[in-house]
């Protein structure tokens, strides 16, 4: 089920959920910039009082500067799970550092063919532009992204090139009939990406499931592409409860109504563990 984030009965949300999942970009953070102080605080303290993920299209290294860098201290690690590049990756902390409880990484041929496929179809499709923000095509290991307006592009930008999606789904088309193998679908805004097959946010949804002992059904994911067709989309389809925003101010209002129902946690009490 997928509703806007107020149209939910929080009090309901609240006594059934026992795990919160966010998007990253566009859902907790602008893309690829920190999270602002006032997300920080709650995303923060609602660690204090129930298990969180993060489920992102983006790196590892994006998590660290766009969360871990900008927690507070009083933010509870041992109840954050990080599933970076579309849940490929689950990391962990064992108390003293992040640890990879799992990676599904491509092969070295899989990742040349993915990159040497994308480039092809995008030069094709007038989609391999002259100027862009930063790398068009970028490793991630587990997943093949390209850009077009590149990695850096800013939000504006992405957005207003193309509105429809249709020209990041014929890539993703035509890209999808050279690796059989593989899964291509549209990411973000501008984005195409390329993983192992099955591998999405459902794919994520159901591995943090499994790993945590919280059934899907228990799980909320909130994100900013709750649509058919959107890369958060199937986190609902698996099962959790869709929670749809349009930008970060969305996020703290919903967190804000979930903190004023979840139970705060006390020193002499442990939080809420999966």
């Amino acid at each position: 089920m997928i509703k806007p984030w107020n149209e939910w009965d929080l009090d309901a949300l609240a006594a059934h959920t026992r795990l919160v999942g966010f998007d990253l970009d566009n859902t907790l953070a602008n893309s690829k910039l920190p999270m602002k102080p006032q997300m920080a605080s709650r995303f923060s303290e609602l660690t204090r009082r129930i298990p969180v993920a993060v489920i992102t299209g983006g790196r590892y290294s994006l998590v660290v500067s766009q969360i871990l860098d900008v927690l507070e201290d009083r933010a509870i690690l041992a109840n954050l799970h990080l599933m970076p590049t579309s849940g490929t990756r689950y990391l962990r902390w064992n108390g003293h550092e992040w640890s990879c409880v799992f990676s599904h990484d491509l092969d070295a041929d899989q990742r040349a063919r993915a990159a040497a496929s994308l480039e092809r179809h995008a030069r094709e499709q007038g989609l391999w532009l002259e100027h862009v923000w930063g790398e068009r095509i970028e490793d991630r290991g587990s997943q093949i992204t390209f850009s077009v307006l590149g990695q850096q592009a800013p939000l504006e930008a992405k957005q207003a090139f193309d509105p429809t999606g249709e020209l990041k789904e014929r890539l993703a088309r035509a890209v999808a009939d050279d690796l059989p193998d593989l899964k291509v679908h549209a990411g973000g805004y501008t984005s195409v990406d390329v993983a192992g097959r099955g591998i999405d946010k459902a794919f994520a949804i159901r591995e943090l499931a499994a790993c945590t002992g919280i059934q899907v059904a228990d799980i909320v994911f909130v994100g900013d592409r709750m649509t058919p067709g959107g890369n958060d989309y199937p986190a609902a389809e698996a099962g959790a409860m869709g929670v749809a925003v349009s930008c970060p101010a969305d996020t703290i209002r919903f967190v804000d109504g979930l903190l004023e129902r979840l139970p705060e946690w006390h020193p002499e009490q442990p939080p809420r563990q999966a």
